[in-house]
């Protein structure tokens, strides 16, 4: 009889797991199949993109006088650089960024966005700013309460124009968590040598992401090096004012605290902490000459920044904090990474 009831039970087990396995086919077959976007020509395996790891830390800076003018000639002893108020040895590349780069610009259209749509359709002929090289390359994603490609990387900012003219308006979500997660994904197919950029126009705050969570999206931006240039609709004078003025020198050093004031700002104003985290630039805008001003401001200074890399001397794991400062006062402000995530060691 025993033999029996073991053979009765492992038959049953059998069926329920057969029972089980069948339903989650079935019920992924009711979701709609993940679409990686094509890789631009010669990108190379994900594995080999992030410049960012944790033996050496990419950090683009911009050094800017209070007229807007960009200093340019300084030397790695120009600069100091601190990682959790620890002095570091740092790596200057004195020549102004040449690489190509690869921009993904991300647009709202969800929610009150349509009232954009005008300005937003005279972004392209501003996106050559980004394109002088002539390896370098765009792609354009549309997002409400999720993310998606409207156009894949071309060099011609024409082939972007036409889908730009005709944004359709979306539902009422704004999934900025899971539109910047999946840009980043999108950037960091291409060439390590590229610059990698996404240019986020949106409102501040997210609505409706259902895949990424803020310390997630943390860590993910932490670990790469594309630089988020955010701007964004309804501006704060308030803000913005503080944003020019604060680059992260306030900062307490402690791992943990850094962490929960990042988690904290993004429930204040996402799009500025990220481009803060990432080492670019948030602005806002209301009329359409302002907004084609931040646009062009934000391409200029892309290529304009030094890029600094040490190694860090801490290994804890976690969220570290950065300071950068020039060695003498040019009465300039100084646009840099704010933190970096390092995994533990193996």
């Amino acid at each position: 009889m025993r033999p029996m009831r073991t053979f009765g039970f492992l038959f049953r087990a059998v069926a329920f797991f057969v029972l089980i396995a069948r339903y989650t086919m079935v019920l992924a077959q009711q979701l709609p199949p993940a679409e990686p976007p094509r890789a631009m020509p010669g990108a190379q395996d994900n594995s080999a993109t992030l410049r960012v790891t944790t033996r050496e830390v990419l950090v683009p800076t911009l050094v800017e006088k209070s007229g807007g003018d960009v200093v340019y000639g300084l030397k790695q002893a120009d600069f100091m650089l601190e990682d959790n108020g620890v002095p570091q040895k740092i790596r200057v590349q004195e020549e102004l960024d040449s690489a190509p780069v690869a921009l993904v610009v991300a647009v709202e259209q969800g929610r009150a966005s349509t009232l954009e749509f005008d300005k937003v359709a005279r972004l392209a002929p501003l996106l050559d700013m980004f394109l002088t090289d002539q390896r370098s390359e765009a792609a354009l994603m549309g997002f409400d309460s999720r993310p998606h490609l409207i156009h894949d990387y071309t060099h011609a900012s024409d082939d972007l124009s036409e889908a730009l003219k005709h944004l359709e308006p979306g539902d009422g979500g704004a999934a900025i968590l899971d539109t910047i997660s999946s840009a980043v994904d999108l950037l960091e197919t291409q060439p390590k040598e590229y610059r990698r950029v996404l240019l986020l126009i949106s409102e501040e705050r997210d609505h409706g992401s259902k895949h990424t969570k803020p310390v997630g999206l943390i860590q993910k931006i932490g670990r790469s090096d594309v630089l988020v240039l955010s701007v964004s609709f309804s501006p704060a004078t308030a803000e913005l004012v503080h944003d020019m003025k604060d680059s992260g020198e306030d900062r307490t050093m402690s791992i943990l605290s850094t962490l929960i004031m990042a988690l904290n700002a993004f429930k204040k104003n996402l799009a500025k902490e990220i481009a803060q985290e990432s080492g670019g630039e948030y602005m806002t805008f209301t009329r359409d000459k302002t907004f084609e001003a931040r646009v062009l401001q934000a391409a200029k200074h892309v290529r304009n920044r030094y890029l600094l890399t040490f190694s860090p001397s801490d290994l804890t794991p976690g969220l570290h904090t950065i300071r950068v400062r020039t060695t003498e006062d040019y009465g300039a402000h100084i646009v840099a990474r704010a933190n970096y995530w390092l995994e533990a060691q193996p």
